[in-house]
């Protein structure tokens, strides 16, 4: 299989479930925003489901690339405040990312075939930001009686929840970021 064109359909999967959402993804469609055959992507994938399943994976993916960079030399509370905020960023990517992520998690309550996935990956991304408070707590940049596992929770679920009212225009990007920024102080403590 072609890296390239498979990462092309995944491209072109992302961008038409953040379009339509996933019951707007049709293999017919995705055939041609990626500029390719039905049956190449039959090829690849085997069927719709398996164009999801491939595609939240490709999220997930992406995710990590415009997000590895916050793990720097820097100290924990700085990497988790950066791999959050970088989730609230005005590039194609994340918007993409983060739309095409809501309309998947949207989708799980009628896909159950997506409720596993959906579920791995969340649970993932609230232990990587849980790993990050602990550090925190161990360097005394996050208060000693923050719950991690809670608080980890209630930080990326607002983060997807500010997206969502940032996406749909409720709020503005500079307004989300400024909301989580001070959900990260009340959650974690000011630190040392």
């Amino acid at each position: 299989m072609s890296s390239d064109r498979q990462t092309q359909i995944l491209e072109a999967a992302v961008r038409v479930i953040a379009q339509d959402g996933v019951r707007g993804l049709r293999v017919e469609k995705l055939a041609a925003e990626a500029g390719v055959s039905t049956a190449l992507i039959y090829y690849h994938f085997k069927d719709r489901s398996g164009v999801l399943h491939a595609a939240l994976a490709h999220i997930n993916n992406r995710a990590l690339r415009y997000t590895d960079h916050a793990f720097t030399d820097a100290d924990a509370r700085t990497q988790l405040e950066q791999i959050l905020l970088l989730e609230l960023q005005d590039t194609d990517e994340v918007r993409g990312n983060s739309i095409a992520w809501g309309e998947l998690r949207a989708s799980a309550v009628f896909t159950h075939d997506l409720r596993e996935p959906i579920d791995v990956t969340t649970r993932a991304w609230v232990a990587d930001v849980e790993t990050l408070i602990r550090e925190g707590q161990s360097a005394g940049s996050v208060g000693a009686d923050v719950a991690p596992a809670d608080a980890a929770e209630r930080l990326t679920a607002l983060v997807e929840g500010l997206s969502e009212r940032w996406h749909s225009g409720s709020i503005t990007l500079v307004r989300a970021r400024q909301l989580l920024t001070g959900a990260l102080v009340a959650e974690l403590g000011k630190g040392e």
